[in-house]
């Protein structure tokens, strides 16, 4: 008993509140000091009563998840400091001033928006001017249904002339009716359209006008017709197709029939596709005499195309790479040939859309015919030699881009060689007992000659917004040939510039101006009473033409125009002995409508 009191001293309330450790090590230490003061008084009483031998069962300790506990008291921090809260008083110095300032409410800004623009689908203007010129034009357009429409164009411009120093008429006038349908269908369009021109001129530039009176006849016309149409395919390896033919002839008894016909198409290899173009030209005329002879004379060929093309995109670069050959079939001479042209064409961004370089190296067989040649000099004999020409390559490489959302460039360099190329020459003059009215020296045959011609190109566009718009083109060209002295009637420069702007809702204005450098030609006698013939090569001074426009809209269907042309009154020759109008003068107006 001396033994367990002891123990209880030990245990006491005072010995365990001196030990200086937490209260959960405080509470397992008396538990174990516990258990070992009953386990010794148990051991002493079995000896006091059995005298036997002890035998102790050894086993290793096993702990398992179960025999762990966690800690679920919650420690208590005595600490004065953290327990202390001190209060924090704002205060502001404001000092009071005089002001006389009232906030007002809030309004939001009203957006001033522009009326809609009317936009009609027809229209009808003319003009009355100088030279008794008239201008006219007649747009229609109506629209059937939701996927079908028709239209109609009509136009003419005629003068009486009057140019100074010009004894014969030198009068023009030039008609033009055109008729169309067009039809959407689910999976495809079409078009159909046909009309009908007709153009009078007079060959006025003969090189000594006072041999002439006033009543002799140098009038000359021209007609046309045709018929045609297009169809557009959405989802199909067929993409498009189209076909034309033109029945073209003039007072002369000259005529000529052209039938065009092309269609493309894709063909599907694996997972690339070869874009591949088929065509058709077909093309036959006669003339009822030639220039020294009078004897009809024929001329026709027709000519098969096949041009595939893949195209290959990698990043920033696209390279076209095609070939395109041409199998043509003389139909007079009983004659035929093959040819083989690259088409190959590539582009590749340096910076973006700001600069891209671009290139390429092409070539074909251009197709001449009268129309072609009497649409571009009206002043061509009706005794024409009409062969294609073979452009043999047509090499391109240049750059392009924006340097802004409303500028954008391009210059570029250009080499071209072509095989028969036609040059506008002036014809002989016989002597004074012609049998024509064009053999004077005042038309102009075809000479036909192996040109090539380097190019070097520029051009600027200004699109500010839709209210001002600029443009400015320039272009160097030089020339070499096979058989001819020069390339007859073409420029070594060219140049314009366009120009338009809305000066406000009502007024509009716009300038264009045209610069060709100089050309030659030649002049030449032939006849009974030259003993041989005499030829003189002759420089056609380059011209600087400047024209201008100005409008008024009274109403949004109703406006007035005045243009003025050749402002600085130059006379100059577009063609040799050709002088052109002086400065022109013309006012007229323009009404919109709708059905």
């Amino acid at each position: 008993m001396s033994i367990i009191y002891r123990q209880s001293q030990l245990f006491s309330k005072d010995w365990i509140n001196h030990i200086n450790m937490p209260n959960h090590l405080k509470f397992s230490t008396i538990f174990l000091l516990f258990i070992s003061s009953f386990a010794f008084a148990q051991q002493r009483q079995m000896k006091d009563t059995i005298d036997t031998d002890v035998v102790n069962v050894v086993k290793p300790y096993t702990p398992s998840i179960s025999d762990a506990f966690k800690i679920k008291e919650t420690p208590v921090i005595n600490d004065s400091i953290t327990g202390v809260k001190k209060n924090v008083k704002y205060n502001i110095f404001s000092i009071p001033v005089a002001s006389t300032f009232t906030p007002a409410k809030g309004k939001a800004a009203n957006v001033t928006k522009d009326a809609p623009q009317r936009i009609y689908d027809n229209y009808a203007s003319v003009g009355f001017g100088s030279y008794t010129t008239l201008l006219g034009e007649l747009y229609l357009n109506h629209d059937l249904d939701n996927s079908n429409s028709v239209g109609a164009y009509l136009s003419h411009h005629s003068s009486q002339g009057g140019i100074e120093g010009v004894v014969l008429e030198d009068s023009f006038s030039e008609t033009n009716l055109n008729l169309n349908y067009s039809a959407q269908a689910r999976n495809f369009n079409w078009n159909l359209d046909g009309g009908f021109e007709y153009d009078t001129y007079n060959w006025y530039g003969v090189p000594d006008q006072t041999v002439f009176s006033e009543d002799f006849d140098v009038m000359h016309s021209f007609y046309s017709g045709y018929f045609g149409g297009e169809i557009d395919f959405m989802e199909s390896f067929l993409k498009k197709a189209n076909v034309k033919f033109r029945r073209f002839g003039d007072d002369s008894k000259s005529g000529e029939n052209r039938l065009t016909a092309g269609t493309e198409f894709n063909i599907p290899i694996n997972d690339e596709v070869i874009i591949t173009k088929l065509g058709l030209d077909y093309i036959n005329g006669n003339f009822d005499r030639s220039y020294f002879l009078n004897e009809e004379f024929k001329y026709g060929n027709v000519n098969f195309s096949i041009a595939p093309q893949y195209q290959l995109r990698q990043d920033d670069l696209t390279i076209n790479l095609g070939i395109n050959f041409v199998y043509l079939k003389d139909t007079e001479a009983n004659d035929n040939d093959i040819f083989i042209y690259p088409n190959i064409t590539a582009s590749y961004r340096l910076l973006e859309d700001a600069v891209i370089a671009f290139g390429g190296i092409e070539g074909g067989l251009i197709q001449n015919s009268y129309y072609d040649f009497a649409n571009e000099n009206p002043f061509v004999s009706p005794t024409l030699y009409i062969t294609p020409t073979d452009q043999k390559y047509n090499a391109t490489l240049g750059i392009k881009g924006k340097l802004s959302n409303s500028m954008s460039y391009s210059f570029s360099g250009n080499y071209r060689a072509e095989n028969a190329k036609g040059l506008y020459k002036s014809n002989p003059i016989q002597d004074f007992t012609g049998q024509e009215n064009y053999t004077y020296g005042n038309s102009f045959g075809i000479a036909y000659d192996n040109v090539k011609t380097f190019s070097a190109a520029g051009e600027l566009n200004l699109d500010v917004n839709r209210n001002f718009k600029l443009g400015i083109k320039g272009e160097f060209l030089g020339y070499s040939t096979d058989v001819e002295e020069e390339a007859w009637n073409l420029p070594d420069v060219k140049a314009s510039l366009f120009l338009d702007y809305q000066i406000s809702e009502k007024f509009f204005a716009g300038l264009g101006l045209y610069y060709i450098g100089e050309r030659k030609d030649q002049i030449s006698y032939e006849g009974s009473l030259v003993n041989e013939p005499l030829t003189t090569t002759v420089t056609l001074d380059s011209y600087f033409d400047a024209n201008a426009h100005v409008g008024y809209k009274i109403l949004d269907y109703l406006s007035i125009y005045g243009k003025v042309n050749n402002i600085g009154d130059q006379d100059y020759n577009r063609w040799v002995n050709y002088p052109v109008q002086g400065i022109q003068f013309m006012a007229g107006a323009t009404y919109q409508f709708d059905f």
